[in-house]
């Protein structure tokens, strides 16, 4: 992959290309059907691998990317030309070790680095979709994932994993092809979104929306991005992102650049400086309204409600085996949600273990260096290959 870093301005990636990934398109032969009753045709799916596929393509592992993922898991970015999201994870020797395992990772539908999404141009218009794109939903992005995977002649997972949103993709895997899915590793994640988390969102949602330059999603015909507004966005987000111990652990009260208060509005505090810089650097690389988009899918998430409203019967019958991770600090998605998992599974009869990690860095803990989440992953995916026979 090349290290080239392009301009600090958003715009829709168009793979494939040398340094930006894969992808796969679907003519109008191939339509992607929507829950909202919708599709979308033609469609594009772009994804990276790691790793060789084996001769019986039984060493396949999905990793589901969270809402401000993408397919460079472990690539350096082709935008802001910093290493994979997940890094620390994917790669030669790691826990998801890429002399054994053929890993992909793909953007989801309505995502901004290649896939369609609604950035990108609507054939029946000729120009880019905005609000005139469907509103998608996990169990959509899912089944968009399955087209990649047959077209990869695949036909079960070694392994599906992620985090966050990563997670809604892997139990709703489990759930709807549980044939096509061997083992199956949710962390830091819910069966679906809570009242708060939607709160959340909608505050990003109109911070957005409320930004002059969003001009009713049609702000890329104007040439202009709602860039403020996303980066409030994502400001709130991020909040929920920590934990209070971290937040207090890396900045306090410390003064940002100062050396007493300004008795202004400028960034006094360092945790105001570093908000400030997150929301900046998220504008560079993501679209205001796939974020719209995205936030909706995790919003409508509810897999019991598939199943009269009972968990259980989503998983019943399955014969995956599971692990749940939660950490102790994760307000957002926390442990109480991943037990709620653990025992619907139980109640299903399906084998599934369960782990808690200590750790004070809030629910990003699953995308940082947990030393104890990679001997967990380490631990599961390599005994279920061992079980499968995978060498």
């Amino acid at each position: 992959m090349s290290d080239t870093v392009h301009p600090n301005f958003w715009q829709p990636l168009k793979a494939p290309d040398e340094n930006r990934g894969l992808a796969l398109d679907f003519g109008p032969g191939q339509p992607l059907i929507l829950d909202s009753g919708k599709q979308l045709s033609p469609f594009r799916i772009a994804y990276m691998t790691y790793g060789t596929l084996n001769a019986a393509k039984s060493n396949a592992v999905l990793v589901c990317h969270a809402l401000s993922g993408d397919q460079f898991v472990a690539s350096t970015h082709p935008v802001t030309g910093k290493p994979g999201w997940w890094s620390y994870a994917v790669g030669p020797g790691k826990a998801l070790d890429t002399n054994r395992f053929f890993v992909i990772c793909a953007n989801v539908v309505g995502g901004c680095m290649g896939t369609t999404g609604p950035g990108e141009i609507d054939p029946a218009t000729g120009e880019p979709y905005g609000l005139g794109f469907p509103i998608v939903t996990i169990r959509d992005m899912v089944r968009a994932q399955t087209m990649l995977i047959d077209a990869l002649g695949i036909d079960q997972l070694l392994c599906v994993l992620g985090g966050s949103m990563g997670g809604m993709q892997v139990l709703q895997w489990a759930a709807s092809y549980p044939e096509r899915v061997y083992s199956a590793m949710p962390l830091a994640t819910a069966a679906r979104h809570s009242a708060q988390n939607i709160a959340f969102h909608e505050v990003g949602r109109q911070a957005i929306m409320a930004d002059p330059d969003w001009r009713g999603g049609d702000y890329t015909l104007a040439g202009v991005r709602p860039a403020k507004g996303l980066a409030v966005a994502r400001m709130a987000a991020h909040i929920t992102y920590l934990s209070e111990a971290a937040l207090q652990r890396k900045f306090g009260r410390e003064l940002a650049d100062r050396d007493a208060l300004s008795f202004g509005f400028d960034a006094d505090f360092q945790i105001e400086s570093y908000l400030r810089h997150q929301g900046m650097t998220f504008v560079d690389r993501f679209d205001a309204n796939s974020y719209l988009y995205i936030t909706r899918a995790m919003d409508y998430f509810d897999l019991a409600a598939d199943y009269g409203g009972v968990l259980a019967e989503a998983f019943r019958g399955t014969k995956a085996r599971f692990c749940l991770v939660s950490f102790t600090s994760d307000w957002l998605f926390p442990t109480s949600e991943n037990k709620r998992i653990a025992h619907a599974l139980n109640a299903a009869g399906a084998n599934v273990s369960f782990v808690e990690i200590k750790s004070d860095r809030g629910h990003d803990a699953f995308l940082l260096d947990e030393p104890e989440l990679f001997d967990t992953m380490r631990g599961f995916i390599g005994a279920a290959a061992a079980v499968k026979g995978v060498a």
